[in-house]
This record gives C-alpha cells, sequence and structure tokens, in this order.
C-alpha cells in the first residue's frame, strides 16, 4: 500500500504526528521513520505491527480530505540546548497547539515521570495564578519536567515566589520566566473593590493595587498591568534573576490566558529586556 507523498520527504529518526478525522472523532496517530522502516514508540509491538500501523495510518491521511501530516516534537529532545529567546518561543508554541485543538500532552507517562525523578531540567518557569482554570502545563502542551511553576492567587512576586523562581533559574536551568496572568481574575477583582475579605486574603491587596492605580480602576486593564507590576517586581528586586538577565541567560515575559479563548496573549513589558 503506498503511503501519501507528504511520506516521501521524511528522513530517518523523525518523528511524525498523524490526526486523523473519523467521523466526529480527532485521533492522533505517532510514528517515526528509521532506516530499517516505520516504528511506533512503543517497542512491544511485533515488527509485522509496526509496518501496518504506521501504513494504516498513512493510507488514512491520504484519503481523508480532512487528514494532515506534520512533524512532531521527538520525545527524547534536549531542551537544555535551546537559547532564552527560543525556550520562550517553544512555550507559546505549546499554547498555539492548545488553542488549536492539536494537543500533543508530550512527555506525560509514567515512564517521563521515572525519567525525572532523579533530577530535572525544565526550560521555562511560570509564575502563574492559583485560579483551578489556569493549568500551566496543558495551557502550554508540555509534560513532566518542562516547566518549573509557581502559582498564587493574583500571579504576585511575593518573597517566596521570588525565591522559588532564582531557584527554578539558578539552580535548575530555566531560560525564561513568564508571569501569567488571566481575565476574569479574582484577586484583581477584590483589590479593585478594596471591600473586607475574611482572614489573610487582604494580604495580597498591597501587591495588586499599583496595577490597580495605573490602570485607573479599569479592571480589565488592571490585568495586564499587574503582570507588568509583577515582571518588573522581579527583574528588579531579584539580584539572582538581574544577573541572569544582564548576562542574557534569562529573558522576562508575561502573557494574559483568555478564559473564553484558551489564547495566552503577550504582554509587552516597558523597560524589561526579553
Amino acid at each position: 500500500m503506498d503511503l501519501p507523498k507528504a511520506a516521501k520527504a521524511w528522513t530517518p529518526a523523525q518523528t511524525w504526528r498523524c490526526p486523523l478525522i473519523l467521523g466526529e472523532t480527532r485521533v492522533h496517530v505517532y510514528f517515526t521513520l528509521y532506516h530499517e522502516g516505520l516504528t511506533l514508540p512503543d517497542h512491544n509491538l511485533s515488527r509485522r505491527s509496526l509496518f501496518t500501523t504506521a501504513a494504516t495510518a498513512g493510507a488514512a491521511a491520504a484519503f481523508l480530505p480532512n487528514a494532515e501530516l506534520t512533524a512532531a516534537e521527538p520525545p527524547d529532545v534536549d531542551f537544555s540546548k535551546l537559547s532564552p529567546a527560543e525556550s520562550l518561543v517553544k512555550l507559546m508554541e505549546g499554547n498555539k497547539r492548545f488553542v488549536a485543538g492539536e494537543i500533543r500532552a508530550p512527555r506525560r507517562d509514567i515512564e517521563r515521570l521515572r525519567e525525572v525523578a532523579p533530577t530535572q531540567k525544565p526550560f521555562a518557569a511560570i509564575l502563574g495564578c492559583a485560579d483551578s482554570r489556569v493549568p500551566v502545563e496543558i495551557v502550554f502542551d508540555q509534560g513532566f519536567g518542562d516547566l518549573f511553576v509557581t502559582r498564587i492567587a493574583g500571579n504576585v512576586a511575593s518573597t517566596e515566589n521570588i525565591a522559588s523562581l532564582e531557584f527554578g533559574t539558578e539552580v535548575l536551568g530555566a531560560k525564561v520566566i513568564m508571569v501569567l496572568g488571566h481575565t476574569n481574575c479574582g484577586a484583581v477583582v477584590a483589590t479593585a473593590s478594596a471591600r473586607a475579605v475574611p482572614g489573610q486574603i487582604s494580604a495580597l491587596y498591597q501587591l495588586i493595587r499599583p496595577a490597580i492605580r495605573s490602570a485607573k480602576g479599569d479592571v480589565v486593564k488592571a490585568i495586564y498591568e499587574n503582570v507588568k507590576l509583577q515582571v518588573q517586581t522581579l527583574s528588579e528586586a531579584s539580584p539572582v534573576l538581574a544577573e541572569r538577565i544582564a548576562k542574557g541567560q534569562l529573558v522576562m515575559a508575561g502573557g494574559v490566558f483568555d478564559l473564553k479563548t484558551g489564547i495566552v496573549h503577550p504582554v509587552e513589558i516597558p523597560g524589561v529586556k526579553a
């Protein structure tokens, strides 16, 4: 059975994703082309079944009008070789996949967990909100060991979070820090209202109020201003992070996750090297 024309351009040891549209169901089939033939990541499969599965995927892609063949990220890619700028691009590409419904859910199996159990080398660090609607690894389509994440209501740069991010970059080697806010953030809304709240909740207000003032009370704008504020705080309050930024070992970035669209909108940070 002949494979589609796209297969003729495949090179040895490259992994491919074949999204198949079967009725209302979308299925992603992963397979790799080696010198000896097509194989699947599951090494327990027989050689005959490997060829059969790959041929079936190729045939389906050839006959289904909505099918496509696109290169997929090899499971053993070495992220430590990425530059800070490339790390940021990789992060945002993951969000694009999430929004487009092209989720790969990479490196989320038990084998990957066992692989990173002795040590971790995340390529990016995130200061995100504790909101249950913003699961960072899903939003950026990453897996075990890829992201160093610290979360707190309002995604504020508290002393404890700054210390955590220093560890994530200086010790673990993350090359980009993104402060990730989101639409309809309860912490920003509460700070803007300035109403009395129970317990320790109001402790967050002092870290968010400057953003409320900059936005002149506009809550939607304040969410973006808060991201800017926290990035600036991280860049200026931590000598460790400031040194890494100056040496080109780290880039700072900001984003706002839209709860309706899933898009992470980049936030331009004045005076901060990105």
